[in-house]
């Protein structure tokens, strides 16, 4: 039996693959080790893997996760697993990997993460070999569920959201811009805070032209200083993974076009064709 992983900021899929073939999913809450340490993420899976996961008999964990950047970051997640998995090989990689593997297999190519952060990398076949680095969402993240969601706070906090959009926020969330501003600068997690409201962008349709206005500059600026900052990149197909850039999928096809790429595939989830890489890779 082998696990299969692919783990965000705020989500984790999982998917078990007994002998047999047959799939079993299940999820979790998502570690970036930049946001949690390893005591956290034991506690987290403890709490949240199924009861009957059958531990002894699991051969090797294959973890893919947001924030696992170098050694350092990654040593976060194995530690963690190992506790967890006392009996597995764990082997944890970038969730960049997990996108560029799900997205292209074997084939080079360009692809990218617009979920609660975002990344971008030139993938040739087997490893990433040229990635900007997003910068996280203090400095960057254009494009992701956190940037959207930030852009649209500030709004509500320095008054230029529209009052239709402003009336069914406050009976949405009921918070006041002193409530955000506590959130984000004083409580743990802000990334996921500020992502959560790329949702209601999503959701409302009171002001259509306001809430496609904030994901059409988001994914611009996601274009103009990340995607179209590598050498030669309108000779890839763009190709994403991602709840943000699946769920906003119309306005990101336009704007990739804009900049001269054609669309390949946008997929909100990696984790079916992660778990068929994996399948493919165990039968060569």
């Amino acid at each position: 039996m082998i696990i299969i992983a692919d783990g965000g900021s705020t989500k984790t899929n999982w998917c078990l693959l007994d002998n047999a073939g047959k799939k079993v999913y299940f999820n979790t809450e998502g570690y970036n080790p930049y946001f949690v340490n390893s005591e956290y993420i034991v506690n987290s899976l403890k709490k949240g893997l199924p009861k009957d996961l059958p531990y002894d008999q699991i051969a090797e964990v294959n973890y893919y996760g947001a924030g696992v950047h170098n050694e350092e970051k990654a040593s976060v997640v194995v530690e963690a697993l190992k506790q967890v998995f006392v009996n597995s090989h764990v082997f944890v990689g970038h969730d960049l990997l997990a996108a560029a593997r799900a997205l292209l297999g074997d084939k080079a190519g360009f692809a990218a993460i617009l979920g609660t952060g975002t990344n971008t990398c030139v993938y040739n076949g087997e490893e990433i070999i040229h990635n900007i680095d997003s910068a996280a969402y203090i400095l960057g993240d254009e494009g992701s569920g956190c940037y959207i969601g930030k852009k649209l706070l500030t709004d509500y906090i320095r008054g230029y959201m529209p009052e239709d959009v402003r009336e069914i926020f406050w009976e949405t969330y009921k918070l006041t811009p002193d409530d955000v501003m506590d959130a984000v600068y004083t409580k743990p997690l802000a990334n996921r805070f500020c992502a959560s409201f790329s949702k209601f962008v999503y959701d409302v349709t009171v002001n259509i032209n306001y809430s496609r206005g904030i994901v059409q500059v988001s994914f611009d600026d996601f274009f103009r200083n990340l995607v179209s900052r590598y050498p030669d990149y309108q000779s890839y197909t763009f190709n994403c993974i991602g709840s943000v850039g699946y769920n906003f999928r119309n306005v990101l096809e336009e704007t990739a076009i804009q900049y001269g790429m054609k669309v390949g595939r946008i997929v909100r989830s990696p984790i079916d064709d992660l778990v068929q890489y994996h399948i493919n890779k165990s039968v060569r």
